[in-house]
């Protein structure tokens, strides 16, 4: 073939469906009689074999997967430093000494989330804080720091 054997196939014309019996694709326009696919919005989702189990879901899990260097933070809310004395220090050994959490093996430290309230004054030493979080300890007159 060459470039001057080329044809466009943007000037096709649409093929019109169900405009009567002589149009040769009148009344059920293609579709057969009855049925799911017969049907307005009818048909299967991609991938879908009829109930038996998909190939998608056969077939094994290959290939990279982030979850495994995903950042695992051990997530706190403010209206658990509550609990805690007004005025102390908050670490991570603190938190597992009042048992708020458990400190597992691998953990990139606490992230303290701002749901709830605080009253008492405290001084936070986490590794992340969310703006809410960082708003409501410094609020009570305490101090957040990221560790």
């Amino acid at each position: 073939m060459k470039l001057n054997e080329m044809t466009s196939l943007g000037n096709k014309t649409a093929y019109r469906k169900g405009r009567g019996a002589g149009s040769g694709n009148g009344k059920t326009a293609g579709r057969g009689h009855k049925g799911q696919n017969a049907r307005s919005g009818g048909g299967v989702r991609p991938g879908f074999e009829g109930g038996q189990m998909p190939l998608y879901r056969r077939l094994p899990k290959r290939g990279f997967n982030n979850k495994r260097f995903a950042p695992a933070y051990i997530e706190v809310n403010v209206c658990d430093l509550e609990k805690l004395e007004a005025g102390s220090t908050v670490t991570a050994e603190s938190l597992a000494e009042a048992g708020i959490i458990t400190l597992p093996k691998n953990n990139d430290g606490v992230k303290i989330l701002g749901n709830g309230n605080l009253t008492k004054k405290l001084d936070v030493k986490a590794a992340k804080f969310t703006a809410a979080a960082k708003e409501k300890i410094e609020k009570a007159g305490g101090t957040a720091e990221e560790v």
